[in-house]
């Protein structure tokens, strides 16, 4: 039987090279936003334990399986948007197994935790994706960096 393990970036640095080429491949690579260098920077930054920015990562038998982002500020239109969860990625390997909602309800705990009352997202996906079943609701539809996204938003008061 497998074995799945959730842990912070905090606690494996050594997966920032790793999580980093994910993320640039995914979101930087073909738009040239931004060069693997400063996204590997970016990453390194997310190294807290209870509080934005942090990265969770999962670990399906000892191998990286996945990410996430608890970060301040995403999308510079909107200031006023404090906390925000992104970098939702699950290797190709690993999808289809439900890892992606797991991280994202695992990164909503963690935000409820640290008394965050309202939790923002972009995605791509402008149906909601995977977020609309887990409590977001849309509330903008813009151009993001040359990027059509749906920005949604989960009240974690409840």
């Amino acid at each position: 039987m497998s074995e799945f393990e959730w842990q912070l970036l905090a606690d494996r640095p050594e997966t920032i090279p790793q999580v980093a080429l994910w993320y640039f491949r995914e979101w930087c690579e073909e738009s040239g936003r931004y060069r693997l260098e400063e996204v590997q920077q970016n990453v390194a930054k997310s190294v807290e334990r209870t509080q934005a920015p942090l990265i969770l990562l999962g670990f399906q038998d000892s191998e990286l399986a996945c990410a996430g982002e608890f970060k301040l500020t995403e999308m510079d239109m909107y200031p006023d948007y404090e906390h925000w969860i992104g970098g939702i990625y699950v290797d190709p390997q690993h999808r289809g197994l439900g890892l992606g909602r797991q991280l994202v309800e695992r990164l909503m705990a963690i935000a409820k935790r640290a008394g965050v009352k309202q939790l923002y997202l972009q995605t791509e996906r402008l149906d909601g994706g995977l977020y609309s079943p887990l409590g977001f609701k849309p509330i903008h539809q813009v151009n993001n960096k040359g990027v059509d996204v749906r920005v949604m938003v989960a009240n974690l008061e409840r």
